[in-house]
């Protein structure tokens, strides 16, 4: 009896060993809540308060050629789904990421990163409607940074999605047929830093290419995407300009859009930042109006919690003149990081 105890308990804990082995790794929780304070001019604001939760859930690790692995979840307000991706680093090429949601991949990733103490011209609580580039990121994709086949530098990414409007799917599972109209789209980006430029100089580049169904009657080209843009820090001040354009393949009313904007930080000391903002988009096609957004901003932090102001306006809100799209709105905010 004692002898096949000894060997149960042996061979179960060989099991063990191995399961251990073939899934070791770390998972950790990380996540920040957001309280704000919102006020609008000459309007009726209604209740000013907002709360913002967003909680990350990472798992990491390395398998046994040397690849590391990365898992993570993204969750925003009431554990609502926000995006999903899975990481893989190859020694000797780089990064591959599958994608799903809104994970930020491609030209998206680049749609705009002007200068700011906090956040966009018109992203601090006023909802602008204003349209920036996105190429294929809203379908589920594989992007690939070759980090190591780079010189120091220059990071570039090269994004492909078969469906750059399908849902998301789960495992073993496809989207079957779609009634929309976007099919496969591409993205490349291009960041220059560092070694590869003059001391406090960025220069970026992104490109995009998305197949639609095309119709003499509503489309009647794809949609391709390219945007441009420096950064320049010196002393306590970094300052940002940025050009993007969609031409949106469509026959009528809006074709396309210009957008271009700027911004300037300048930080007082390591916690506390000071900027101002600004972002013009204007339509192309047989309706051309143009919707502006301008913030200047204040950010402060001490450990894990950030206070913020910002004071915005937005001129033509969604590309629209009459008097309710003319806005201006003031924002408190504190963040928590856990």
């Amino acid at each position: 009896m004692n002898k096949l105890t000894k060997l149960g308990v042996s061979a179960l804990c060989g099991s063990l060993a191995a399961v251990s082995a073939a899934n070791a790794g770390d998972m950790t929780v990380t996540g920040t809540v957001d309280l704000s304070w919102v006020s609008f001019d000459d309007e009726v604001t209604g209740n000013p308060i907002g709360m913002g939760s967003n909680v990350s859930f990472t798992g990491t690790g390395e398998m046994d050629n040397g690849w590391g692995v990365k898992f993570a979840v993204d969750a925003t307000n009431a554990l609502a789904y926000s995006s999903a991706n899975v990481t893989v680093s190859i020694p000797g090429l780089g990064d591959v990421l599958i994608s799903q949601g809104l994970s930020g991949t491609g030209i998206h990733s680049m749609d705009d990163i002007t200068p700011t103490a906090w956040e966009e011209a018109y992203g601090a609580g006023l909802s602008s409607g204003i349209n920036n580039v996105a190429g294929g990121s809203a379908g589920a994709g594989i992007q690939i940074t070759p980090t190591d086949l780079m010189p120091s530098g220059i990071v570039t990414t090269l994004h492909w999605t078969p469906d750059a409007d399908g849902k998301d799917n789960g495992d073993k599972s496809t989207s079957g047929t779609q009634t929309t109209i976007l099919g496969t789209g591409w993205d490349a980006t291009v960041t220059a830093s560092g070694d590869a430029t003059p001391d406090g100089l960025t220069l970026y580049a992104g490109m995009s290419q998305v197949d639609q169904y095309q119709n003499a009657a509503a489309q009647n080209d794809d949609i391709s995407e390219w945007t441009a843009g420096i950064k320049y820090a010196v002393g306590s001040f970094t300052l940002g300009y940025q050009m993007s354009e969609e031409d949106n393949g469509r026959a009528t009313t809006t074709t396309g859009y210009d957008n271009a904007g700027y911004g300037i930080v300048f930080a007082v000391n390591d916690d506390l930042s000071i900027s101002y903002n600004s972002w013009e988009s204007d339509q192309q096609g047989t309706t051309k109006l143009s919707a502006e957004a301008s913030s200047f901003q204040i950010a402060y932090s001490m450990g894990g919690m950030s206070l913020r102001l910002a004071e915005q306006t937005v001129d033509n809100k969604n590309y629209c003149t009459n008097a309710a799209n003319q806005r201006d709105a003031t924002t408190v905010s504190v963040a928590l990081a856990f």
